[in-house]
C-alpha cells in the first residue's frame, strides 16, 4: 500500500442540457461506466452529487461546466481504466459528440494526495489553475506528463 493516491479532475462544457436527446448516448452509458470505474483495479473514490449516483448535476465551477473527479491508487490504475477498458474507451472516443473544451485552458489535471484523504473541489480548481499557469509539474500534471508520487 502506498502513502499517496492520485486525484484527477476533468471538466467540460456539455453541448446540450443533460436531458436533451443529443446527450442520450452519454446518459445511457453513464451508469455502466461509473460501475466499471467503481470496480476497476486501483479505484478509490469518485465525486457524486448529494442523493445521486453521479456528478452530472454538480456545477461547482459555473453553470456551463460539468466536472468529474476521482481518486486512484496510481497513475497506472487510472491509465488502465481510461485507455484499456473497452467500454470506457468507446465513450472517451465519442466525447466530442457531447462535450466541448472550447474556451477552457487545461481540462484535465492530476495530483498526488495523502492516501485516505478526499480532495476538495476548491483544491481541484487550484490544481487546474496551477497547471494552466505553469504547465505540468509535480503539483499538477497530466497522463501525458505524469510525475511520481512524493
Amino acid at each position: 500500500m502506498t502513502s499517496f493516491h492520485l486525484a484527477q479532475l476533468n471538466v467540460a462544457s456539455p453541448r446540450a442540457p443533460i436531458d436533451d436527446p443529443s446527450m442520450a448516448g452519454f446518459v445511457k452509458e453513464l451508469e455502466v461506466i461509473n460501475a466499471l470505474a467503481d470496480a476497476a483495479p486501483g479505484f478509490v473514490w469518485r465525486l457524486v452529487g448529494e442523493g445521486s449516483d453521479d456528478a452530472t448535476a454538480l456545477r461547482p465551477f459555473g453553470p456551463d461546466l460539468m466536472v468529474n473527479m476521482s481518486v486512484w491508487e496510481s497513475v497506472e490504475a487510472l491509465r488502465d481504466f481510461t485507455y484499456r477498458d473497452a467500454d470506457h474507451l468507446e465513450q472517451l472516443r465519442r466525447r466530442r459528440e457531447w462535450f466541448s473544451h472550447t474556451g477552457l485552458g487545461s481540462h484535465l489535471v492530476l495530483w498526488w494526495i495523502p492516501a485516505g484523504t478526499i480532495p476538495t473541489l476548491q483544491e481541484a480548481r487550484e490544481r487546474l489553475a496551477l497547471l494552466d499557469a505553469n504547465g505540468p509539474g509535480p503539483d499538477a500534471f497530466t497522463l501525458r506528463t505524469p510525475y511520481d508520487s512524493p
